[in-house]
């Protein structure tokens, strides 16, 4: 982790790289390699990029238990990239060819950069909340103070942008040096990585990221969890998977191989959680992240004193709805992008989003995922009551503050 000049100097970098790839001439160098890299290798094989978050948790599964060989596949060692605007750039430049993607951000890639891929599944569900200062006890606190979020394009934006509006506050965006209102809370766009220290050194008052920087706040006492994002909006996709439609539509069968194990790997979660925080861990056989087993144990096998603690707290205020910090299910529910293109609309958003406007919310569901591949896998495993989901593959989306 990198002290506060590293971290503004990089942070500012990678965000401006990604506007730049904002737009989809900006798209256009990257695609061109991808196309090239596609050409040379019609038989590439699975290569995968991801952040040492859990939301990357079933990709590494899959390739620490041999999943992708057992369906006949071949699967290179899993790249760790130290932020998004990495993952994305490896990404739309061929170097790998599949990534867990913050939902929001596909919705960017499809229709901002004209990046032709596709969702085939969610990656979990959860596995995020809000972290602040040890002082702070109630949202209205976090007025006049600054807030990191991993990226505008992203669930925990959408998320905190609603919180904030709840309690009266304001969703603002600037310069560190800016004077803020008492109601103004000023949104920094930071690498989850970089989020702990800051908090720590009280460069910033909080941070809404996925796990396990909220636990690894806990565990260092820089932090508190003001609140899980699971419990605002019940069982919300955070990161997804995200394919080349190059590959879906002139490799499917390769394609439905690759969801296949991504979905035995969730199944296999579910009911092995400590050993999969173990197997993650920097104590791990493949050294996939540089957690503690215990930092990631507090996420994926939480004690029922841990969870009674958040109750007690209010970082859990929906109990009924019974929600794991972090959970595993592939199916991508139309409801859920719908909503979520509404949500973006009128969520605040640095840099080029008119594109947003023309989305039809229905519309976008339908064409910005692709499920043909994730209903076979689902049904492979046992069919949608393996993941506690209805047989129709429809839900309500529930979103209450």
């Amino acid at each position: 982790m990198c002290m506060d000049d590293c971290c503004s100097t990089t942070s500012r970098r990678d965000f401006l790289k990604l506007s730049a790839m904002l737009t989809a001439a900006g798209a256009v160098p990257l695609l061109s390699s991808l196309q090239a890299r596609a050409a040379a290798e019609p038989d590439a094989p699975v290569r995968i990029g991801y952040l040492p978050i859990t939301d990357a948790t079933p990709l590494l599964v899959a390739h620490n238990n041999g999943l992708f060989e057992a369906e006949g596949i071949k699967a290179e060692r899993p790249v760790l990239l130290r932020s998004w605007a990495q993952v994305i750039e490896a990404f739309i430049s061929g170097q790998v060819n599949v990534i867990h993607l913050l939902s929001p951000m596909t919705v960017w890639a499809r229709y901002g950069s004209k990046v032709p891929a596709k969702v085939v599944a969610w990656n979990h569900v959860g596995g995020s909340g809000l972290t602040v200062a040890p002082d702070i006890t109630d949202m209205k606190q976090l007025g006049g103070k600054t807030v990191a979020i991993p990226f505008w394009y992203s669930i925990h934006n959408v998320v905190l942008q609603q919180m904030l509006t709840d309690n009266g506050l304001k969703p603002v965006s600037k310069p560190a040096t800016a004077q803020l209102a008492d109601n103004e809370v000023n949104l920094l766009v930071l690498p989850p990585s970089d989020m702990p220290p800051a908090l720590a050194s009280k460069r910033i008052a909080g941070y809404i990221v996925a796990e396990p920087f909220n636990a690894l706040a806990e565990n260092l006492k820089v932090g508190r969890v003001q609140r899980f994002t699971g419990d605002v909006w019940r069982n919300h996709a955070c990161c997804v998977v995200f394919m080349h439609e190059h590959d879906l539509n002139n490799r499917p069968e390769w394609s439905q191989k690759v969801v296949n194990a991504i979905v035995k790997a969730q199944h296999w979660t579910r009911e092995h959680r400590a050993e999969a925080a173990a197997l993650l861990s920097k104590a791990g056989p493949n050294k996939y992240t540089p957690h503690e087993p215990a930092v990631l144990t507090k996420v994926l096998a939480p004690s029922v004193d841990d969870r009674a603690g958040y109750i007690a707290s209010g970082a859990i205020q929906h109990q009924q709805w019974d929600e794991k910090r972090i959970d595993f299910q592939p199916y991508p529910f139309p409801s859920y992008t719908e909503e979520l293109v509404k949500r973006l609309k009128n969520t605040l958003i640095v840099g080029e989003s008119d594109f947003l406007a023309a989305l039809d919310p229905a519309q976008t569901a339908r064409d910005l995922v692709d499920d043909r591949f994730v209903r076979n896998a689902i049904a492979a495993v046992g069919g949608p009551a393996a993941f506690g989901i209805a047989e129709n593959f429809q839900r309500s989306e529930e979103f209450a503050v």
